[in-house]
């Protein structure tokens, strides 16, 4: 049996990895939770660890898995209709895009092909996202509306926010994105790179969620956006 605070962060944390693929912060708990300290969100990431519904995966900054969630859920989750579920740690849930037609599994589950454009850098420069090189076929419940493709992440500067050396990325497809939101950037038409997008005026700023390295500050015409984070899955 859970307390009502460990229920609020369990299905914060699921919530969060449907949507943007990777587990909040401890900062983001804490504002969500509404906690004085992190020090509460520790103990409750422990609890439920201990009862088997989370998992923290080792050496990895803010990685967390999701292995269930609780047969019955506290007050406000049953006046919402919520049904149990089984968690899943690299998808997104959203509704099924128009326009895309999916193709049916052996399992009856209906799949969405989504083509694989090559690596991404996360950490040094890379040549720009290439040709189709091959395509994955993923849950249509993982996709959102719109365009999409996939990436394999090379490097290492977005490890805090999740993201590891040989991730693949979901991306949605767009030319503009939100402050804050992790984006693929092409810089001067020749290098592509997984960041953090801030805009102050004319200047963009690629930030990485790694201290080795450092914001980079480009004018607005050396930067176009190829797309957002979507969603992200991982190999073991």
């Amino acid at each position: 049996m859970l307390t009502r605070k460990q229920h609020q962060l369990l299905l914060f944390i699921y919530e969060q990895m449907q949507q943007t693929g990777i587990s909040p912060s401890y900062d983001e708990m804490k504002e969500a939770l509404d906690l004085a300290s992190k020090s509460g969100i520790h103990r409750l990431i422990t609890a439920l660890e201990e009862r088997g519904f989370i998992r923290r995966l080792p050496n990895r900054a803010r990685a967390l898995e999701v292995i269930r969630l609780p047969d019955s859920t506290p007050a406000q989750a049953d006046e919402a209709g919520r049904q149990p579920q089984t968690a899943a740690q690299t998808t997104t849930h959203s509704r099924r895009p128009a326009g895309k037609k999916p193709s049916v599994d052996m399992d009856g589950a209906a799949n969405i092909n989504v083509p694989v454009m090559g690596r991404i850098a996360a950490g040094v420069p890379i040549s720009a996202i290439q040709h189709q090189t091959q395509t994955l076929s993923l849950p249509a419940d993982m996709i959102g509306s719109g365009e999409h493709y996939a990436l394999e992440v090379k490097g290492d500067s977005m490890i805090d926010a999740g993201i590891f050396d040989g991730d693949t990325v979901i991306i949605r497809r767009t030319g503009s994105a939100h402050p804050g939101e992790i984006i693929v950037a092409l810089v001067d038409d020749e290098e592509a790179t997984l960041k953090r997008y801030r805009r102050a005026g004319n200047i963009i700023m690629l930030e990485a969620e790694n201290p080795a390295y450092e914001t980079r500050r480009l004018e607005l015409g050396r930067v176009k956006i190829q797309g957002c984070l979507a969603g992200l899955l991982r190999r073991y």
